[in-house]
């Protein structure tokens, strides 16, 4: 294992229209030693052509839960970074001072703030509800969005990864999990991009009601294990 490389890992279906930005965003740093892992479930598009062409190493994927475990499996570096293929590192220092608050901080494990890729009102206000319950009930509910999450790669495989039986919020589960044997924080260096085509393809509040549901299943009655919520993994226009 080496402790100088981040390994980023980044499930993938059918993303060819969001990977190259971020692949392009990702290849701009400066400071930070690392490696891609594209983890895809059998793309019928371009994916896995664009992803080779940014001479990312790709796996088999599935699932975000087993794509996110695969890409683990393939990682060679001891920090790991889990993003989603729709997110974009915002500028070229984005890895250099996150990793660095991260290790000064002695985090585990950790997430960041994060903005949308959209000038309107509604989608600003949505995320910022979001960034601020995250922060609030971190002590007592743990979550960090699977869209961004740094992480030790000895804690993850500790808890042995994520849980791919579950079908939606495996993300915040991850993060309770690792909360009960690791450090974990909250990034302050930068924020990261992130799209809003699930709020123009779903509606705002069908979004945000779907995951204010989520969130009380999983308080209520713990992990969403079966399909109720219908979430699917992957985009469609």
């Amino acid at each position: 294992m080496n402790k100088k490389l981040l390994s980023i890992i980044i499930p993938t279906l059918n993303e060819e229209k969001s990977l190259s930005n971020l692949l392009r965003s990702i290849n701009k740093q400066v400071g930070v030693r690392f490696e891609i892992i594209v983890a895809d479930n059998n793309s019928k598009d371009s994916t896995r052509q664009i992803a080779s062409s940014y001479d990312a190493k790709v796996v088999s994927g599935g699932p975000p839960s087993q794509a996110r475990n695969n890409g683990a499996l393939a990682a060679r570096g001891d920090t790991l970074l889990f993003l989603d293929a729709d997110v974009i590192l915002p500028a070229p220092d984005f890895l250099k001072k996150n990793l660095s608050e991260f290790k000064r901080h002695k985090f585990d494990m950790a997430t960041c703030a994060f903005c949308p890729m959209s000038e309107k009102i509604i989608d600003r206000l949505f995320h910022q509800v979001a960034n601020f319950y995250i922060r609030k009930v971190n002590l007592l509910l743990p979550h960090a969005p699977g869209f961004c999450i740094f992480i030790r790669k000895k804690v993850h495989d500790r808890i042995d990864g994520f849980d791919e039986d579950l079908k939606l919020a495996e993300d915040h589960d991850y993060a309770k999990r690792a909360g009960k044997v690791a450090k974990l924080g909250f990034l302050k260096s930068y924020p990261i991009l992130v799209s809003v085509r699930r709020f123009k393809r779903d509606g705002h509040f069908n979004v945000a009601a779907k995951y204010i549901l989520c969130e009380m299943h999983m308080i209520l009655k713990g992990p969403v294990r079966s399909d109720i919520f219908k979430y699917r993994f992957g985009y469609s226009e």
